[in-house]
């Protein structure tokens, strides 16, 4: 099932996720229907958040991307849970990035190319794995959603304002997108 995405300005985007248990009501079919969302959206990522639950819960997949002309690139596809970073590492690169809950809006966001992170999968076994360039890159981006930071705060000053008109019509709803979202009211 196809879940609305909440838009810029909906407060659970600024909300620091809640670990959830193995017991957490429809968890396969949560994740199901977050892949299915991020798909119908053209994602490559998706945070719990953003279909407005307040958890630490995202989904990746950048094995679509395999496909561009980066041949040596391996993508991912997985569910993170209860995520923590431990460790970024590496000096800061700059990429522009967008957001679902942001149609419209891009921006150069500096990033550790790096990341070393914990977290349980679907089944809620323990990994501690290293991850590099847009690996590392779209889970940050995502783990930012579960600690309530959008990729807007991390946006140059110049650049915030540039962007603010663009982020009030989101807010207010004024936006045209291909896929179903929540406004704020």
């Amino acid at each position: 099932m196809i879940l609305p995405i909440y838009a810029y300005g909906e407060r659970v985007l600024k909300e620091k996720g809640e670990n959830i248990s193995s017991d957490y009501p429809k968890l396969k079919d949560l994740i199901t229907n977050m892949f299915e969302t991020m798909y119908s959206a053209d994602g490559i990522g998706l945070a719990a958040p953003q279909v407005g639950l307040s958890i630490r819960l995202f989904v990746v997949d950048t094995v679509q991307m395999e496909k561009e002309d980066k041949p040596d690139f391996k993508g991912i596809k997985k569910v993170f849970i209860n995520a923590r970073i431990i460790k970024e590492i590496g000096d800061e690169w700059k990429y522009e990035e967008g957001c679902l809950s942001i149609p419209g809006v891009r921006g150069d966001v500096l990033r550790k190319p790096v990341l070393l992170i914990r977290y349980q999968d679907e089944n809620f076994e323990w990994h501690e794995e290293e991850y590099d360039e847009v690996n590392a890159r779209v889970i940050q981006h995502e783990y930012d959603h579960i600690e309530g930071i959008l990729f807007t705060d991390k946006l140059a000053p110049l650049k915030r304002k540039l962007v603010k008109s663009r982020l009030d019509k989101i807010r207010k709803g004024d936006v045209k997108v291909h896929y179903k979202m929540k406004f704020s009211k």
